[in-house]
């Protein structure tokens, strides 16, 4: 693909991070109610964009789907909690079959364990912090993901680790409904390790995809 091809897909990944950025940084809660939920949707909906434009490579627009389902997530769940938790499941299903399809060939063992500890950890935890089934059932899927990443061909330390971040963001959402519940904490760092880790997931999966030349295969 042309470099200026590729520079003109840039301005969506500019976009998202200003957006991203600013919801985190900013006093998003004096701005009116339809704008802040398209504020809060905008980071990662243009992460959707970014990956939809920037290659032809079916996995990259398998990626852009899980973004787009992640923007409808946070959208949503300013609305309905259940709807919003549903659109994150989905999401959590199509990125785990991107990266079962992506799986790394031969993983150690410590990878191997890693990834059995996050399957069977987030849920349990997610369980213990809320005390709600449902909950844990959300979190399977969650686990299930964070999992497959970290065990996918995908760049560990961008990929897996945003996964990571992604499954650390929604632990402290879940704390927040019992042992966090007046903690300042969870406020400040649920935001931005779930818009970083998509960001690290979105662009990970991107450049592997660049690297393998995967835009001219498909």
């Amino acid at each position: 693909m042309p470099k200026r091809a590729l520079a003109e897909r840039r301005p969506w990944l500019v976009a998202s991070l200003a957006l991203g950025i600013s919801y985190w940084l900013l006093d998003h809660t004096r701005v009116p109610g339809i704008y802040e939920i398209l504020w809060k949707g905008g980071g990662v909906a243009f992460l959707a964009a970014y990956a939809w434009a920037h290659h032809p490579a079916k996995d990259a627009h398998r990626i852009a789907a899980v973004m787009a389902l992640g923007a409808i997530g946070d959208m949503v769940l300013e609305i309905d909690f259940t709807g919003g938790a549903l659109a994150f499941l989905l999401g959590h299903l199509a990125a785990i079959a991107l990266y079962v399809r992506n799986r790394r060939t031969h993983p150690s063992a410590s990878q191997k364990a890693l990834g059995v500890a996050t399957l069977i950890g987030v849920p349990l935890i997610s369980w213990g912090l809320s005390g709600s089934p449902q909950v844990a059932l959300y979190a399977l899927g969650l686990g299930g993901m964070a999992a497959a990443a970290w065990l996918s061909a995908f760049p560990r330390y961008r990929v897996g680790l945003g996964a990571m971040l992604f499954a650390a963001s929604d632990l402290l959402i879940f704390a927040r409904m019992g042992p966090l519940a007046a903690s300042p904490l969870p406020g400040l760092l649920i935001w931005p390790l779930y818009y970083f880790g998509q960001v690290m997931i979105c662009t990970g999966v991107i450049g592997a995809l660049k690297a393998r030349g995967a835009f001219r295969a498909e």
